[in-house]
This record gives structure tokens, C-alpha cells and sequence, in this order.
């Protein structure tokens, strides 16, 4: 017996199963940037770096009153413990002269006077100088009238870039009141602290030789 034609029509839809489905890659990548940023955002706000903490740190950071004499003039100053005598120099008292160089004692770009003894101002905490006579390169001139030193360096064509030259000259100076002018090889030996990234080193020798009436 011939059976009746099945009617043809659209395939019904299926119906999407119910539940949570799989995560597409843009999905995936959206919810984990989103993730991202509230945790490092909530990191940097639970460590409280909010603008001006950094200020109010800085203010609430214990401080000293000192004085000292710098190039014959007295100063009294209250800085931060951790201020050093660079700094202090540089940012306290507008004395430029001594130049920030590597920061950690190795070039002697910032070398002074204290007391008559030669020191890196960037590793002498200025709290420690209550008291102490510092001089810079600004105090060696006598008013329009240069160190010998200072003319040395001009004669014998000692610099190049002149970024290390006040703390090659406050070395030269302590160099020669130290009595280690005997020989080039000594003044060498005795300036070896103080590095000149130009090599003007002969030259350097040569002006403490002449400052020194060894040439």
C-alpha cells in the first residue's frame, strides 16, 4: 500500500541548551584584562602610592638642625636625615659647583674640603657635619683672583668637558697640603680617586705639578 509523501518544510531549530557555555577567546581575553587591571590597581591604591603620598612621606621623614661653615660663611639648615652633604650643598645652599657624578664614591666628580681633608660630599651624611668648616670650588678663588690650582688647570689645558674638574681641583688642592707632589707617579697615585672620563690625566698632573712649584 503506497504510503503518503512526508511533507517538506525547514528543519525546526534546536534549541540552545540551557547552562553556562564555553568561553570564546575574545570573551577570555576581555575578562582577563578587565582582572588584570583591578588587581594591579588595587595593589598600587592597598600600598597607598596616591598622588602626593610620596610628598607627605617625605615631609613626615625625622630632620635635624645643624651648623656649619661653608667657604667662611655660616649656614643653619634642618634637613632630612638622609640628606647628604652633596644635596645639601646642591640643593639647600645653591652651590652647584660640586657635581653629582656616579652618586656612590667612585668618580669623585663631588669632592670637597672638609675640615682641610678631602671627602666625597655624595656619601657624607650632612647631619654628621654639625660643626665642620667645608669648602667647595666656589670658596677657592679670592675674589677675582683664582687658586694656583684653578690657573693651573687653565694653563696647563687640564679639561676637556669640565664636569669632573671642581673635584679634580679640590683633590689637587688637599693633593699638594698633603705633601704627595714628589713625583708625576705620586700626584697620580695620590689623585687616583678622582676619574676624568676624557683622560686629561697628564694635563691634571701637570697643573698640580706647576701649583705645587714642581714645574
Amino acid at each position: 500500500m503506497p504510503t503518503e509523501p512526508v511533507p517538506q518544510g525547514p528543519t525546526p531549530a534546536t534549541a540552545a541548551p540551557e547552562g553556562p557555555t564555553a568561553p570564546t577567546r575574545r570573551t577570555f581575553i576581555a575578562t582577563g584584562t578587565a582582572v588584570g587591571t583591578t588587581v594591579v590597581a588595587g595593589g598600587v591604591l592597598g600600598t597607598g602610592l596616591l598622588p602626593g603620598s610620596e610628598a607627605a612621606a617625605a615631609a613626615s621623614a625625622p630632620s635635624s638642625r645643624l651648623s656649619l661653615t661653608v667657604n667662611g660663611t655660616r649656614h643653619t639648615v634642618t634637613v632630612d636625615n638622609r640628606t647628604s652633604l652633596l644635596d645639601l650643598l646642591r640643593e639647600h645652599l645653591g652651590l652647584t659647583g660640586s657635581k653629582k657624578g656616579c652618586d656612590a664614591g667612585a668618580c669623585g666628580a663631588c669632592t670637597v674640603l672638609v675640615d682641610g681633608r678631602r671627602q666625597n660630599a655624595c656619601l657624607t651624611l650632612a647631619v654628621r657635619m654639625e660643626g665642620a668648616e667645608v669648602t667647595t670650588i666656589e670658596g677657592l678663588a679670592d675674589g677675582d683672583q683664582l687658586h694656583a690650582l684653578q690657573q693651573a688647570f687653565i694653563d696647563q689645558d687640564a679639561f676637556q668637558c669640565g664636569y669632573c674638574t671642581p673635584g679634580q681641583i679640590l683633590s689637587g688642592v688637599a693633593c699638594i697640603q698633603e705633601g704627595h707632589t714628589r713625583s708625576p707617579e705620586e700626584i697620580a697615585e695620590w689623585m687616583s680617586g678622582n676619574i676624568c672620563r676624557c683622560g686629561c690625566y697628564p694635563k691634571i698632573v701637570s697643573a698640580v705639578q706647576q701649583a705645587a712649584g714642581k714645574k
